[in-house]
């Protein structure tokens, strides 16, 4: 039971890069140097997502288009209602880095690996939930600091929006995922083979982020303007926020007629956020700012999300093996396997 609720070893790396980058901050030439570093590594983690990314697979999931409109329609227009709602906190709860912060996560596109894995487990459409995440990081590169610009104006938030924004994430993000889809028929099948690279590369490259940013957090003061209660305040948000979130895709895709496989993918793709792709745009939406803050509630969204996802999955699993126990013996048989690991 108790481990259903321990953090993974990322979520503890990245608590870990939090502590270093205020206890042990970086500054001057060494900052702005890790910082170029830095900004290479998500190039080339947007390059190996894109040459990963198996165009066929993904393509086979296109024909389910009302499944990904509803999923579309929770990550860019749900969510970000949700998130003004929350702004309505501020300043009285929450500081106004992190109504931004919060505001942010609700505009950032869906995870890839978690919802396909969640989908996976949970006996849900494989190719649908490929097809829905990776469009989602793709359109996201768009439409989340265009939604950045527009819904802080809305709210009224004291952080500002550069334009610019835009251009940097189609240089540093769109225009190496779009290379690496031209190679992807060359390198897919060798990342295939070589995974921990991709891993490494995408972990060491939000890691190295977050130290960089809380860095600069501590320098202009972050600790001492976030009171306690405001982060507490925080925490309820993200709960809600997911708390809601489920509820809705799950009694939409019920109501809209889906089948069960393709409400398993709605409720698992439509819920998340993605930390991969979140991390480095506030590092250029912000920049000069406080991202330190900014992120604080995407980061524990991110380990909220797992845990949440995590236990429904194994949930869904266990309702689909029970299914197929009560048809029969040989219906049970032939559960899928993942189904069966999640139902121990």
């Amino acid at each position: 039971m108790l481990s259903r609720f321990r953090p993974d070893t990322f979520t503890l790396m990245i608590v870990g890069a939090l502590i270093l980058g205020s206890l042990l901050p970086v500054q001057g030439r060494a900052a702005e140097w890790l910082g170029v570093f830095a900004d290479g590594m998500i190039a080339l983690l947007f390059f190996l997502h894109g040459a990963r990314i198996d165009r066929q697979t993904a393509l086979a999931g296109l024909v389910h288009w009302r499944l990904h409109l509803v999923v579309f329609a929770s990550t860019f227009a749900l969510f970000p209602i949700l998130g003004l709602a929350a702004g309505l906190l501020s300043p009285a709860l929450l500081t106004p880095a992190l109504a931004a912060g919060v505001l942010f996560l609700c505009v950032l596109p869906s995870t890839v690996q978690s919802s396909i894995a969640f989908t996976s487990v949970a006996g849900g459409n494989v190719p649908a939930a490929i097809c829905s995440a990776s469009a989602s990081n793709i359109l996201g590169m768009l439409i989340t600091p265009l939604l950045v610009a527009v819904l802080l104006n809305t709210q009224g938030s004291h952080h500002s929006f550069d334009w610019g924004a835009v251009g940097k994430i189609m240089a540093q993000l769109l225009l190496p995922f779009a290379v690496g889809q031209l190679l992807q028929p060359r390198l897919g099948p060798w990342l295939t083979r070589h995974k921990p690279l991709t891993m490494v590369v995408d972990r060491g490259s939000i890691l190295l982020i977050v130290y960089i940013a809380f860095s600069h957090a501590v320098a202009t003061g972050l600790w001492s303007r976030t009171p306690l209660p405001a982060l507490a305040t925080m925490l309820v948000v993200d709960l809600v926020l997911l708390a809601l979130v489920l509820t809705i895709t799950t009694a939409a895709s019920r109501l809209l007629g889906f089948s069960k496989e393709d409400e398993i993918t709605i409720v698992f793709c439509g819920s998340k956020k993605s930390l991969a792709s979140g991390v480095p745009m506030a590092n250029v939406i912000f920049a000069g700012q406080d991202v330190g803050g900014i992120l604080l509630p995407l980061m524990l969204f991110h380990q909220v999300q797992l845990m949440a996802c995590a236990t429904l999955a194994r949930r869904y699993a266990a309702r689909a093996q029970a299914v197929l126990a009560a048809e029969g013996p040989d219906r049970a048989g032939v559960a899928p396997a993942a189904a069966k690991l999640a139902a121990r």
